[in-house]
């Protein structure tokens, strides 16, 4: 039993919430890796869980993982959220005294043994971060497509594709410094991993990012929900919370690819297009007022024929700047929540006009637009650093 162990060398977490129907093939997948690659460490399986009540804990139990130790951890009664889960990982393989931490999502098809030996070898050899390199559909991750990768390239000069992938490796010093620092609410939701990743860019760990192929899971397709408001919440308070280091230029972050990526066919993925644009223009018509007050006015106006005509084209020189609109108003906004409850039509108008753009493009070509788009948001730079600069 792991709670009579001292030491873990390998701890591998699976943070879930109802996820019985897929955590044993995950656990499988990961013993296997643990036992193939790393047979002379020391090495769990921990299902960090938030009471689900579909029978995910007796799924993991009862997964056949050899003689990698198991064990299930739940957050108390009523308290959800992912952040919590790795919150209480972060406690037990401090507990352990783990060299390596790797962490993988419960409702993963696509994640072979091999995955773990990839995940955690950078950690063994001294980085403190890894993040993951996949070939994605192009409409899959949007909110990281159109929001969390290219702010983090332009703003933090880290191009790190998949800051919220949900598939990671650390190390225990990552992990003790997490713990540590300040937790926003949002943090303890969906928000937890902009914040690892964030945080890991701006203190001085070392980090890569390492290719791991096609990945297939149950889509996040664009929705909303908590999603969209715990992960921009997070990543808007991390920008500003560290505003006078990426103001005054002192933050540049190498970010090395481990292994080979390359464009194979990704997960098929269908797009409820109408839905998306309904969402988006009953949106805009139920923030309008905090719209024209949050953004440059020729943005608003443009955006307003848009929504007018019922025809959205938002390119990514005009994307770019309404974000960099919107993080200036979190910034100096009293109701922060309002700001990021107004981006949500816009983000759904930016994923249609993206969606109409690319619709007749290869996978691949899509995958170049939005590293174009990245591009476009440190051309953009500037736009921000004025608008912050004259404010502050």
């Amino acid at each position: 039993m792991i709670k009579k162990c001292k030491e873990i060398d390998i701890v591998v977490g699976i943070p879930s919430y109802n996820e019985a129907d897929n955590i044993a093939f995950v656990a499988r997948q990961l013993s296997l890796g643990l036992s193939k690659y790393f047979p002379s460490l020391s090495s769990a399986i921990i299902n960090v869980d938030n009471n689900s009540t579909d029978g995910t804990k007796e799924a993991f139990l009862g997964a056949d993982t050899g003689k990698i130790l198991k064990k299930y951890i739940s957050t108390e009664k009523g308290i959800v959220g992912k952040g919590n889960n790795f919150r209480n990982l972060f406690i037990e393989v401090e507990r352990l005294n783990s060299k390596a931490i790797v962490v993988v999502d419960a409702d993963l098809l696509s994640i072979t043994p091999e995955w773990v030996k990839t995940l955690a070898t950078p950690i063994l050899e001294g980085h403190d971060y890894v993040t993951p390199l996949y070939s994605r559909n192009e409409y899959d991750g949007t909110i990281t497509n159109h929001i969390t990768y290219p702010l983090l390239r332009s703003i933090f000069k880290a191009d790190i594709r998949q800051p919220i992938g949900g598939d990671f490796a650390f190390s225990p010093k990552m992990a003790r410094y997490w713990t540590g620092m300040a937790w926003e609410k949002s943090t303890r939701q969906y928000g937890i991993d902009i914040f690892m990743t964030t945080a890991a860019v701006l203190n001085g760990f070392k980090v890569c990012q390492v290719a791991l192929g096609s990945k297939v899971h149950k889509p996040s397709a664009p929705k909303l929900g908590p999603m969209f408001t715990q992960v921009i919440s997070t990543l808007f308070a991390n920008i500003s919370n560290f505003k006078n280091v990426w103001l005054n230029g002192n933050v540049e972050k190498d970010c090395p690819v481990h292994g080979q990526f390359n464009y194979e066919d990704p997960q098929p993925l269908s797009v409820d297009y109408k839905s998306i644009k309904k969402q988006s223009i009953e949106g805009f018509s139920r923030k309008d007022l905090q719209l024209s007050s949050i953004m440059h006015l020729p943005h608003y106006y443009t955006t307003k024929k848009m929504h007018l005509s019922r025809s959205w084209n938002i390119g990514s020189e005009l994307w770019a700047k309404i974000l960099y609109d919107f993080i200036f108003a979190y910034e100096t906004s009293e109701d922060k929540e309002e700001v990021v409850e107004s981006l949500k039509p816009l983000y759904f108008a930016r994923t249609a006009s993206f969606y109409r753009q690319t619709m007749d493009m290869t996978h691949q070509e899509s995958e170049e637009k939005i590293l174009e788009q990245a591009k476009q948001f440190q051309k953009c730079r500037g736009y921000l650093f004025n608008k912050f600069g004259s404010y502050m």
